[in-house]
């Protein structure tokens, strides 16, 4: 399907395949379906005999025949034909092959002229193939339509939560929410930094290693050997931005302040950027904040996590704000408000205002209604 094909193009190219197999069908039925397959399974046998032998045992003067392949191709072409239904449709187009095949020396011109001579069991078996063709055709084009339907089904959910958020209420008092939340992602993002600055890097990878038990602190695990490291080596007890400065060092001057340099070299370096980017980021709260449910889940995950690096006070207390706002009467409006302002753009304002979107979304209801009702029948 081109991505450039309308609701009517994708139609008119379901219904004209659709004719074509319903032309196809007609044609087999008329023929008699049995009959054809009949034919078909004689048909190929036949011609699968000259696909088979035609080259190793003709004799226009390239190359030599070989014999064997010639009397083995007879001995079949005689078991062929002593095994053909009397009442085989056509058998007289096929008894004509029989009579071409009695020569001493065999040409490409008597296949080309058995096969021409079969040509109306051809046309017959090709009505066959005829219907499987279109059949897969039609295949593609109710795929098409399938396809099309769920993109037209992905617009119209982004079309209506566009509805949805034109409907918030764009002057409500967000701040209400905001600024709880700045405050405690602000105090939560410090007490990480000091953490990591101060406490050694087993502790600190520990600690991450910790949050995989909590589903909605989203920490990237540590890699497995850089975790072994820092359990066992003794520069494990060094800080991150200690291990970090000292990756950066060579191999000789390392020496003097590890035990194995290459060691380090080898677990610290090659891992210098997921210890670089490891940072708050999962223990803050995201603008626009998530429905009261998933805040509440958030918080009590996060208060059991942020515990353990050991927080001044007022991180938990800034937390706990957080947490009670997931309780206020008026929280899905604010929220609701909120991701209003973060999400729509003036042009998107402008479009809701004067009914564009919402023209546009029925625009797009009826046309996945007329690929549905096409499907359907």
């Amino acid at each position: 399907m081109s991505e450039g094909q309308s609701v009517e193009e994708l139609i008119d190219q379901f219904q004209r395949r659709e004719r074509a197999h319903e032309e196809a069908c007609d044609r087999v039925e008329e023929a008699g379906e049995q009959r054809l397959r009949t034919l078909q399974e004689y048909y190929g046998e036949l011609t699968g005999l000259f696909d088979r032998y035609e080259s190793r045992i003709v004799s226009d003067g390239e190359g030599e025949v070989d014999m064997e392949a010639f009397i083995e191709y007879q001995e079949e072409l005689a078991h062929f034909f002593e095994h053909l239904p009397e009442d085989l449709p056509h058998r007289a187009d096929f008894e004509a092959v029989d009579d071409l095949m009695h020569e001493r020396y065999l040409k490409h011109s008597d296949f080309e002229d058995a096969r021409e001579a079969l040509r109306p069991v051809a046309d017959l078996v090709e009505r066959l193939e005829e219907r499987g063709r279109t059949r897969d055709r039609l295949d593609e084009a109710r795929h098409d339509l399938e396809r099309k339907r769920r993109a037209l089904d992905e617009r119209i959910t982004e079309y209506e939560r566009l509805v949805e958020l034109g409907e918030a209420d764009l002057d409500a008092p967000v701040e209400r929410l905001r600024e709880p939340i700045e405050a405690y992602n602000e105090r939560v993002t410090e007490a990480f930094e000091t953490f990591t600055r101060e406490a050694s890097a087993r502790e600190v990878l520990a600690f991450v290693e910790s949050t995989a038990a909590f589903p909605l602190v989203e920490y990237r695990q540590p890699p497995e050997d850089l975790l072994e490291y820092v359990r066992t080596a003794e520069a494990g007890a060094e800080s991150i931005p200690q291990l970090l400065e000292y990756a950066e060092y060579s191999v000789s001057k390392l020496d003097h302040y590890v035990d194995n340099a290459r060691a380090l070299k080898r677990n610290v370096a090659t891992h210098r950027t997921y210890l670089q980017r490891l940072g708050a980021d999962p223990l803050t709260i995201e603008w626009a904040p998530p429905t009261a449910e998933t805040l509440e889940f958030q918080c009590r995950e996060l208060v059991s996590v942020v515990d353990r690096i050991d927080p001044p006070e007022s991180v938990l207390a800034a937390l706990r704000d957080v947490r009670a706002l997931s309780r206020r009467g008026d929280y899905e409006r604010l929220r609701e408000s909120a991701i209003a302002r973060k999400r729509l753009d003036s042009d998107e304002r402008k479009r809701l205002k004067n009914g564009t979107v919402q023209d546009e979304l029925k625009q797009l209801r009826d046309r996945r209604d007329r690929l549905a009702s096409i499907l359907e029948d």
